[in-house]
């Protein structure tokens, strides 16, 4: 199931770090940013509850459940280090916080006409929570689902929780386009990390069991 290049992850760094350029020095593309803004708000309630699902309330209970699950299943399965991908899980959620608030308070950007004067909008913490409780909910879940099917409904069901609360954020006005951008870079590279170093211990664990036919080394 695991394993990415450890190059990966740099990539989702490179384009998170050039867009915070470009909102800290008001570059070109903070104003395709203020035009695709202006294109895509359309305050609805529909959209408000697509955000809501990025609130910590809603996904972090979501992820607890599904690290709960994982752990239950690898230790009975008699897994060694059957605990690491829900630590794992528990330990990237909190890093979403102590990231993207200093992020805020280095590039001070103020919000979207729709909503009160405020500054501290990049990048969206809500794409991020929603990014990383969702995205680890799918990591920790397919390992132990049989069939195609559901995996696939798994990732999608997944997914789309992410792509709607960023779209919600969006339509709604809270976030400009780049903040939930931005917060995709930051939670790929996390989510890469966090699948390289379950692959890394993995491999290791496997190396280091010996066969039932070998018997002990």
């Amino acid at each position: 199931m695991y394993g990415v290049p450890l190059v990966l992850p740099v990539v989702p760094v490179v384009l998170f770090a050039l867009i915070t350029w470009q909102v800290v020095a008001d570059g070109p593309l903070i104003g395709l940013d203020e035009r695709l803004s202006r294109a895509l708000v359309r305050p609805d309630r529909f959209s408000e509850l697509l955000s809501d699902l990025g609130n910590v309330q809603v996904a972090v209970p979501v992820l607890a459940l599904a690290a709960g699950f994982a752990a239950w299943r690898a230790r009975s399965a008699g897994r060694a280090r059957w605990w690491l991908p829900a630590a794992g899980a528990a330990v990237l959620m909190a890093l979403v916080p102590l990231l993207v608030v200093p992020v805020k308070e280095l590039t001070d950007r103020p919000g979207t006409p729709v909503v009160p004067p405020a500054t501290g909008y990049y990048p969206s913490g809500h794409t991020a929570t929603a990014a990383i409780a969702y995205g680890c909910t799918a990591l920790l879940l397919l390992p132990w689902l049989r069939t195609t099917a559901a995996r696939r409904g798994l990732v999608l069901g997944c997914a789309a929780a992410v792509l709607g609360v960023s779209y919600g954020l969006v339509r709604r006005g809270y976030h400009w386009p780049l903040d939930v951008v931005a917060s995709w870079c930051l939670c790929a590279a996390l989510l890469m990390g966090y699948v390289g170093v379950l692959s890394r211990s993995s491999r290791r664990t496997s190396a280091g069991t010996p066969s039932s036919r070998s018997g002990p080394s």
